[in-house]
């Protein structure tokens, strides 16, 4: 059995431009790169898990969100495949959906696929959503301050056996 990271993107790996559909607008959060390395030389896999409602509003098109994808990969320059696997969810919130977070179904499916072991597994974000699919999944969440909330708008929502770190980095740096 493995262990993994499953990881949302706008605010956790890159800064969090709303709808974004340009890969020029991709910039990395500092100390990312570094971190799914480091992840990586403890052994996890990383996954990506993604919503982007901006498809379904039709602001940009699943192509876009792929290119925008394929920059944020050369900037990490982690060995390809950078990631085993990668969910982007195309669904608006309040659509019906199979994979928009807080749906564990992802997460499920790559536990399966991958013969992960869920007590090794973490969901990290900055969104409550995101949270919520871990542990819906049934494996253990993380929060970052470096997107949608800061140290004190999580403080706000905290939940029981949530840490809450400042960036990926810092997450990463406990693993070890």
């Amino acid at each position: 059995m493995s262990k993994a990271l499953f990881l949302d993107r706008d605010g956790t790996i890159i800064f969090d431009r709303d709808y974004l559909s340009d890969p020029a607008g991709v910039e990395l959060i500092p100390g990312v790169a570094g971190a799914l390395r480091r992840a990586r030389q403890l052994g996890h896999k990383l996954f990506l898990f993604t919503n982007q409602s901006g498809i379904s509003r039709g602001l940009h098109t699943i192509e876009d969100a792929r290119r925008c994808h394929a920059r944020m990969e050369e900037l990490l320059a982690l060995p390809a495949p950078a990631f085993d696997g990668v969910c982007i969810a195309p669904e608006a919130p309040g659509e019906p959906s199979l994979y928009r977070k807080p749906s564990p179904r992802f997460i499920l499916e790559m536990l399966e696929q991958h013969a992960l072991d869920s007590r090794l597994c973490w969901m990290i974000g900055d969104r409550e959503s995101d949270i919520e699919a871990g542990l819906a999944a049934g494996i253990r969440a993380a929060a970052v301050c470096t997107g949608k909330y800061d140290a004190a708008g999580w403080a706000a929502r905290a939940r029981p056996g949530v840490p809450v770190f400042a960036d990926l980095a810092a997450f990463v740096s406990s693993l070890a």
